[in-house]
């Protein structure tokens, strides 16, 4: 396949056009990592909804303040697959293999920093003016969960060097373990089974922590052999240029992904939390069923990014055009589907997250913000697959600018004005999500159209004879 002579380091069989079979084959492993890492926030909401409404709203919303958090480093690390990709495009695996290491040392970092952050939770959370019980069991929650940060970036850092060299089942076997050992640890630590104790919100981020643990056990082994046949017996010799040029790039992506979580972290917890705890958990089921059914489309843009990678490494950028074409078509294909889905049947799967004791108000008012959030499924994957791509090329300094001006200049304003001034209700959060996704893709597809891309060289130039 197409897919596996892009791994091994050959051209394409027809002389560098790649084409849908490729795609597919690096994006379903990819698909199927993702939505398995999805897996473990749903089932961690899933199950703590059966403790009631607050449950829910302090361990998804944790989840999503967890991620806010994280998405700095994971960001950052995220990089080393555009330059694993170019790197393999050119054939030097050699440099491809010491940008790995660069990226588990910003992963051991996080770890310190997140460790050394966990006892002062309960104040920043304090800030937001979540009712007391959801703020006490959203910092139990995140107390047993965020000491596992630097493991989870750890497993990004190694996943993505891998999907840079063509090979994106190493993370996905990573996300299949940790999605069983998540799913049984969960339902025995939140409610006691298997001999364990009862732990409830606690028990959830226990489980998610040590599942991220498995995960990265199974990929850090893999990533031993990997390196050993890369090595071939040569020193690791590693370089702090190319440390800095990693972190060049790498920090504005962390920073583009990092701004817009903080926008909307600061959105649910300040805005939305107003509304009242049955929005808010429903606005969080609605987050959570997003972040499952928005997979493939991450997968499409992801495997986009390396197959433009691997074209800029060969010196074909003038191919990059027809890729990121080829994938976003496929992308809005899925995400209609989706949305599709969502306006026809919002009650039935809203249902999924009412408690054992029944939540008509949460399936009511969900049922309504999730038919309308159809909407977004267009926009948020153009915006997707047109950013991964000017990510492959290191585009990465102008795309922090965009997302940060786009969401903290239009979407945070709409959005208070919308609910808070104006009483918009909870059709209102999702109208101006709509409306800031769609302010994005349009900014996205201007640069890209403009070119600009083809100019930034990511990896240091060839050595001349």
């Amino acid at each position: 396949m197409e897919a596996d002579r892009l791994s091994a380091g050959g051209p394409p069989r027809d002389g560098g056009r790649v084409g849908l079979r490729a795609l597919l084959s690096l994006a379903w492993p990819v698909v199927l990592s993702r939505s398995t890492q999805s897996v473990v926030s749903l089932s961690d909401a899933l199950m703590s909804a059966r403790l009631g409404d607050q449950a829910l709203a302090a361990v998804a919303t944790g989840s999503i303040n967890l991620t806010s958090i994280a998405v700095l480093p994971m960001g950052t690390v995220f990089i080393v697959q555009s330059f694993a990709a170019q790197l393999q495009g050119r054939g030097d695996l050699a440099a491809a293999r010491r940008y790995a290491w660069y990226a588990l040392a910003v992963a051991a970092l996080a770890s310190v920093l997140a460790v050394a952050a966990t006892p002062f939770l309960g104040a920043w959370l304090r800030l937001f003016g979540f009712p007391s019980g959801v703020h006490d069991d959203m910092t139990a929650f995140l107390r047993w969960r965020f000491w596992s940060v630097g493991p989870y970036i750890a497993v990004e850092a190694i996943g993505n060097w891998f999907a840079g060299l063509g090979d994106t089942k190493q993370q996905m076997r990573a996300s299949l373990i940790t999605m069983v050992v998540n799913v049984v640890l969960a339902w025995a630590l939140i409610f006691g089974h298997l001999g364990l104790p009862a732990l409830g919100v606690r028990g959830a981020g226990l489980a998610s922590g040590l599942a991220t643990c498995a995960g990265l056990a199974w990929i850090g082994m893999a990533f031993a052999r990997r390196q050993a046949e890369i090595a071939g017996g040569e020193p690791l010799a590693l370089r702090a240029g190319e440390l800095l040029r990693l972190l060049r790039f790498g920090v504005p992506n962390g920073l583009n992904w990092f701004m817009e979580i903080a926008a909307f972290t600061l959105f649910l917890n300040a805005v939305v939390s107003r509304l009242g705890t049955t929005v808010l958990a429903a606005m969080n089921a609605i987050l959570q069923v997003n972040s499952i059914s928005f997979m493939p489309a991450f997968g499409l843009g992801s495997a986009g990014a390396v197959l433009v990678g691997q074209a800029i490494g060969r010196g074909d950028r003038d191919d990059v055009p027809r890729l990121l074409a080829l994938t976003a078509r496929v992308a809005l294909a899925w995400q209609c589907g989706v949305g599709l889905v969502y306006f026809v049947a919002p009650r039935l799967i809203m249902r999924a997250f009412a408690s054992s004791a029944g939540s008509a108000e949460l399936v009511t008012v969900g049922a309504s913000m999730l038919a309308l959030s159809a909407a977004w499924q267009v926009f948020d994957a153009l915006g997707l697959t047109i950013g991964e791509a000017l990510r492959a090329a290191g585009d990465t300094a102008w795309c922090m600018w965009a997302r940060l001006l786009s969401a903290w200049t239009v979407f945070v304003p709409v959005a208070w004005w919308a609910i808070t001034l104006r009483r918009g209700g909870p059709l209102a959060a999702i109208g101006v999500t709509i409306f800031y996704l769609a302010v994005l893709a349009c900014a996205f597809l201007w640069r890209f159209l403009s070119g600009a891309w083809r100019r930034i060289e990511l990896v240091e130039a060839e050595p001349q004879p």
